[in-house]
């Protein structure tokens, strides 16, 4: 039997959805009053007044039932202690249900569905759920929902390689939580969206002031946030050169940051160490090498397709540098076979190591597809990107005026 107030969620979502009204509903044979009471809970449906509703609205009786997992509420409690792909599609569902039900609840709900896609690696996905999540912030107005909506906008954002969004999403987010006086963990993360932004923006002295600023504001914790804030302070003096120094904050990072806080984080920062040792000059491939296995050791455990991706990607351009072409082009066939579950850099990457190898076997395509990629970056706004790419181009065309290195082909 049909019950309440679940019943009266559903028909007025069932009558919104159609754009009626509820005059236009209940038609001659129910009073508007009647079909208000029923939609508040506040009378219990009989037998002819849901068969009356059904053939007006063209469904069944059973159209009427909640869907199988009960409320928003229900759902979004439960989800709260479990977790994987059924419970997310309990939620979705739910939520989706729940057109008309609290925002800060709805927020809530978005926001947990858009951690899942993020650690997944589905950024499209993500940003579906973020875009309505800073709009419900708006409507809810409470500061501290508004910073962290956006925030996690920005990143998604910058993930998917859209910079001016980003930037534009993480400057908001900044200005909010100063004008608000929020507390040090949404600051600490507005400034962790901010930086990394910069960094890509090629706004390098912006991203170092704010980077002093999160490590000061962090200083003493060894925590998550501590952690995250560690690697990007050392993503941005990578960036400037300054490769011991952002070596000493990783190595911090991996010292005191224990896998029991947060695995997936902990694999992440093996994964930026071993390419951090990639970039330096000179690159230490045997300290990469080290990484890569402690990584391997752990993906088991936590084995997202994205960080399966991400692993795979470091071991590809390890087997480059160390002159290992075939092995790298086996690892880049592996990742071809899959959809991306990665950040739009490190796509991006795959494909220069793609143009890379074409190169060396004396494929004038490689260039071509090297000069698309920088000029695609610099249209993206994603300036540092396209500065890295330049570069390897010029690399390129020295390669071919040299001609391929032993083992190249």
């Amino acid at each position: 039997m049909l019950q309440q107030p679940a019943f009266g969620r559903r028909l007025k979502k069932l009558r919104t959805d159609r754009g009626w009204s509820q005059t236009a509903l209940a038609g001659d044979g129910m009073s508007t009053g009647y079909l208000s009471r029923l939609e508040s809970g506040a009378r219990q449906p009989t037998a002819r007044a849901v068969g009356y509703l059904a053939e007006r609205l063209g469904l069944e009786p059973a159209d009427f039932e909640e869907p199988t997992g009960g409320s928003l509420a229900d759902v979004l409690s439960l989800a709260v202690s479990a977790g994987g792909e059924r419970t997310a599609e309990a939620l979705s569902t739910a939520l989706a249900a729940d057109g008309d039900g609290a925002p800060a609840l709805r927020w809530q709900a978005l926001w947990r569905l858009a951690e899942d896609l993020r650690i997944q690696g589905d950024h499209v996905g993500e940003r579906e759920h973020l875009e309505q999540l800073v709009r419900l912030g708006d409507q809810v107005g409470l500061p501290a929902l508004r910073v962290r909506g956006l925030t996690r906008l920005a990143r998604c954002l910058r993930s998917l390689g859209e910079i001016a969004g980003a930037l534009e999403a993480a400057g908001s987010a900044d200005r909010l939580a100063r004008a608000d006086g929020l507390g040090v963990d949404d600051r600490a993360n507005v400034l962790l969206a901010l930086v990394s932004v910069e960094a890509e923006a090629s706004r390098l002295p912006d991203a170092r002031v704010h980077a002093d600023e999160l490590t000061a504001l962090v200083a003493g914790r060894t925590d998550t946030l501590w952690a995250e804030a560690m690697w990007t302070a050392a993503a941005v003096r990578l960036r400037q050169g300054d490769h011991a120094v952002a070596e000493e904050y990783l190595e911090q990072a991996l010292e005191r940051f224990s896998a029991r806080e947060d695995l997936v984080l902990w694999l992440r920062l093996r994964l930026a160490c071993g390419r951090l040792h990639l970039q330096k000059v000179p690159a230490d491939p045997a300290a990469a090498e080290r990484c890569a296995s402690a990584a391997e050791s752990a993906i088991a455990l936590v084995g997202t397709p994205g960080l399966r991706q991400e692993l795979t990607a470091l071991k590809a351009d390890l087997a480059f540098l160390t002159r290992r072409y075939e092995d790298a082009r086996v690892l880049l066939g592996e990742l071809a076979l899959e959809a991306p579950r990665m950040t739009y850099r490190d796509q991006v990457r795959l494909d220069i190591l793609r143009h890379q190898l074409r190169v060396l076997s004396g494929d004038d395509g490689g260039v071509q597809g090297l000069r698309a990629l920088a000029e695609q970056a610099q249209a993206d706004a994603n300036m540092d990107l396209a500065a890295e790419i330049w570069r390897l181009l010029a690399d390129a065309l020295t390669q071919l005026q040299e001609g391929p290195p032993r083992g190249a082909l």
